[in-house]
């Protein structure tokens, strides 16, 4: 068997008690694209121990540039509000700056397919969900919040709703800096592939029934600006969307408070597909 099959099965599978009994695993699933293979930890509630035939819904959760897939297990109590929501939640590797899109000039920058054919098929595979889009949810900030829209967007087959906290909604706002230009090229000449992978200029492509939409940034971050845009032309598209602001800038002690309302928000969507 070859070296990345053993790493597909399951390379590392961590099973780290806490006070709320949810289970976290550590995986390392082969991106097909790229030709590696790239972390992701889950956490399961107590729950799908006690009722084993039981399918959970589940929620993706994006980290942030220069971040990593530890990073939300790192900060946040997951297994708490897994076993409070009674969510299985999946955290996959985004790349230091990989966006969550597929970069048209570098094959080793494609963490939209790494998500869609290899994160999600293999957790429906492993793991007991409801592997439908109207039980799966995908949320993320600043880059992982554009991930999180633009992934909904674009696949609303996959995903039912979408959270967004502080994210970068407008690519062209930050065109010199967060290494974009490695996956979409140099904006003065290829400033059109740039408008075409941003989420506020792909809000027409929405998918139109059964959906969920929340977007949350704090009223002193730097991208607060076209946080706003996205939220008005939402409205004078009239499509149904919770928009929220609050005190607070680009930090995770934001992100940390708003993850609770985030999965609050989910839950309430889940409930409504019963």
């Amino acid at each position: 068997m070859q070296s990345w099959h053993r790493w597909v099965l399951v390379c590392l599978l961590l099973m780290v008690p806490n006070t709320w009994g949810a289970r976290q695993d550590t995986l390392y699933i082969r991106s097909t694209k790229m030709d590696t293979v790239l972390g992701t930890i889950v956490v399961v509630p107590q729950s799908a121990t006690t009722y084993p035939s039981r399918k959970f819904p589940v929620v993706y959760l994006l980290h942030g540039w220069s971040g990593n897939f530890t990073n939300w297990p790192t900060k946040a109590d997951l297994g708490r509000y897994a076993d409070q929501f009674e969510f299985i939640l999946v955290c996959p590797e985004g790349g230091y700056a990989g966006w969550y899109m597929d970069s048209p000039i570098n094959p080793k920058l494609q963490y939209e397919s790494f998500i869609i054919d290899n994160v999600v098929p293999y957790i429906d595979r492993h793991y007991p969900t409801q592997s439908d889009r109207n039980h799966r949810a995908v949320c993320g900030l600043s880059m992982g919040g554009h991930g999180a829209l633009y992934l909904f967007i674009r696949h609303p087959g996959v995903f039912g709703a979408a959270g967004s906290m502080s994210g970068v909604l407008e690519l062209d706002q930050s065109t010199a800096r967060y290494s974009i230009a490695r996956i979409l090229g140099d904006y003065q000449r290829f400033s059109q592939r740039w408008r075409e992978h941003s989420v506020l200029y792909q809000l027409s492509r929405l998918p139109q029934t059964n959906s969920a939409v929340l977007i949350d940034c704090g009223v002193d971050d730097r991208f607060i600006t076209s946080n706003r845009k996205v939220h008005q032309k939402l409205l004078e598209m009239n499509y149904p969307h919770t928009y929220i602001e609050r005190p607070g800038g680009h930090t995770w002690d934001y992100w940390i408070h708003a993850l609770p309302y985030h999965l609050l928000f989910f839950q309430q969507y889940f409930e409504r597909q019963q």
